[in-house]
């Protein structure tokens, strides 16, 4: 009897749960606009049902998101749920060429997932780096259950940052990639939109007094960052890419490209003042020039409208910054024991046609194969464990089930980069200087943070960890757009045996890479074996 009542309480939660998750549907038609972001230049962008910003995505852990796209671009294009899982559906990743080929012009695809993970994510193409151009926007998955939630607060804000430039993307690649021009070329300076619109005109968000409020930072930008700080109060940190914190008082975020972090403000007791939220536009790889570079941008914390503002600052020498390695996860996890090492040195140099291209280990990951990685994962059998059959240009990394994979990431540039792995979180280990930098190593904590993307800052080392319980083929590449469209990127093929047991690429996907001529079984020239006749040879 027992027994009995125990099951039927059991059958009611989850009819109840299963009553409460709902279908988010979202239609995107993706097609050009010409805009003015910045009220400096008109230009050729890619926007959704006729407008920029994307609006943002709200939904609740366990709802299951419905993405119907319809491709009104002269190019295919597909989207990236940023910080997503796709746990038995790593089909749905939206990697061009690496999960799926892109979906074709003037065609419609809908993507459908439940999401279980709540936190703070995005959506982006992920195609010709169709994201730099507009194709992006937040995705904020809230909590079910706020008892899990490291503090309570009483409102959810979300601010939106992100760089703009110019000048489209693929303009920007020619005269990177020209032969005939020195590399790098001139600098170029964005920038910032807040909430989507110029920042120097975005709107306050309002306060009341006592209340909590938790801000969702998100850098959707794709090359640089942002410092973020409020005058008169702090910082309490309590995720970090879609993983809850244990709670962590600082005065400033210093946020890269793809990073996002959620913060709860403690409201002032009175209405007295406003206060200056400064919010600051950088890159450390580009000249310092006044009013270009740094940016500096302000938007306002409104208590009483009308009242004066407070924008007294310490000085950013005296702020107490977050770092990954200080923090702490919420859950406790401990530190992992490896059982596998990959080497990888981030670096440039100027290959065999006179361009200059980036690498994590030798070779730019430039030449896109004929078959869509995961494809070629889930048809070659055993071949599947043979890291060539991928092609010399995906840097493919063979890695069992349940390996804990240590990634050791020498910086040897000057330029810091903001590194990020689909299908996974990484627990931040170890940082300290590479090559004849001098200087002592930090470690982590006993629970170390984890998330999706990390820094790395220019002339250090990073140690970064993984558990491998997601087979599948997941891209690990810079989130500067531009390093990633210079080559700076690899593949984990994660448990392909796994992957060909449980996993099956629906038909639709099938059918838009033959609409394209291109391959759906084989290795990455669409031939058995390790017959790569006609694969382009990547750069020498």
């Amino acid at each position: 009897m027992i027994l009995l009542i125990y099951q039927l309480i059991i059958s009611i939660v989850c009819l109840t749960l299963h009553s409460q998750a709902k279908r988010v549907e979202v239609d995107w038609n993706i097609e050009y606009l010409q805009v003015n972001r910045d009220e400096y230049y008109t230009r050729k962008a890619v926007g959704v049902n006729g407008q920029l910003p994307v609006p943002p995505v709200y939904m609740t852990a366990g709802d299951t998101l419905v993405l119907n796209v319809c491709n009104s671009l002269d190019e295919p294009t597909a989207v990236h749920a940023h910080g997503i899982f796709h746990r038995g559906e790593n089909y749905n990743d939206g990697a061009g060429m690496v999960t799926q080929c892109g979906i074709p012009s003037g065609t419609n695809y809908t993507y459908e997932y439940k999401i279980d993970q709540p936190g703070t994510y995005w959506l982006h193409g992920h195609y010709h780096h169709q994201n730099v151009d507009g194709l992006r926007t937040p995705l904020v998955v809230y909590d079910s259950n706020m008892d899990k939630v490291p503090i309570t607060y009483d409102k959810d804000v979300l601010i939106s940052l992100e760089d703009w430039y110019p000048v489209p993307m693929m303009e920007r690649m020619k005269e990177v990639q020209d032969p005939t021009k020195p590399f790098p070329p001139p600098p170029s300076y964005p920038v910032a939109l807040i909430n989507g619109v110029d920042g120097n005109k975005t709107q306050a968000v309002e306060f009341e007094p006592g209340k909590k409020y938790r801000l969702r930072i998100v850098n959707i930008g794709s090359t640089e960052w942002f410092k973020f700080n409020i005058a008169g109060h702090k910082l309490t940190v309590i995720e970090a890419d879609g993983v809850y914190s244990e709670p962590y008082e600082v005065d400033g975020l210093s946020v890269g490209p793809g990073q996002r972090y959620s913060v709860v403000v403690q409201a002032k007791p009175s209405v007295e003042f406003n206060y200056a939220v400064n919010i600051t536009l950088f890159a450390n790889f580009v000249p310092l020039l006044q009013g270009l570079n740094p940016r500096q941008y302000s938007m306002v914390i409104q208590y009483q409208k009308g009242a004066p503002t407070n924008d007294e600052l310490i000085s950013e020498d005296q702020m107490v910054w977050a770092d990954d390695i200080h923090m702490q996860a919420f859950d406790k996890q401990p530190l992992l024991q490896v059982t596998r090492t990959v080497e990888t040195t981030a670096g440039s140099k100027q290959y065999s046609d006179n361009v200059t291209r980036a690498f994590l280990r030798t070779f730019p990951y430039a030449t896109p194969p004929k078959v869509p990685t995961l494809f070629s994962a889930l048809s070659t059998d055993t071949s599947a464990f043979d890291a060539s059959i991928y092609g010399v240009q995906a840097e493919a990394e063979v890695i069992d089930q349940n390996d804990v994979v240590e990634i050791h990431m020498i910086n040897a540039s000057p330029i810091d980069h903001a590194m990020h792995l689909h299908g996974h979180t990484f627990q931040i280990t170890e940082y300290g200087p590479a090559g004849n930098n001098t200087g002592k190593a930090t470690t982590c904590g006993e629970y170390p943070m984890r998330r999706d993307t990390f820094v790395v800052a220019a002339h250090r080392y990073i140690k970064v960890r993984f558990l491998a319980d997601n087979p599948g083929v997941w891209l690990f590449h810079c989130h500067m757009d531009i390093h990633f469209a210079l080559g700076l990127a690899m593949t984990f093929i994660e448990a392909p045996g796994e992957l060909q047991r449980t996993q099956k690429v629906p038909e639709k996907l099938r059918q838009m890479c033959l609409s394209q001529g291109l391959g759906v079984s084989g290795n990455a020239a669409g031939n058995p074996g390790l017959d790569m006749t006609g694969l382009p040879e990547p750069p020498h």
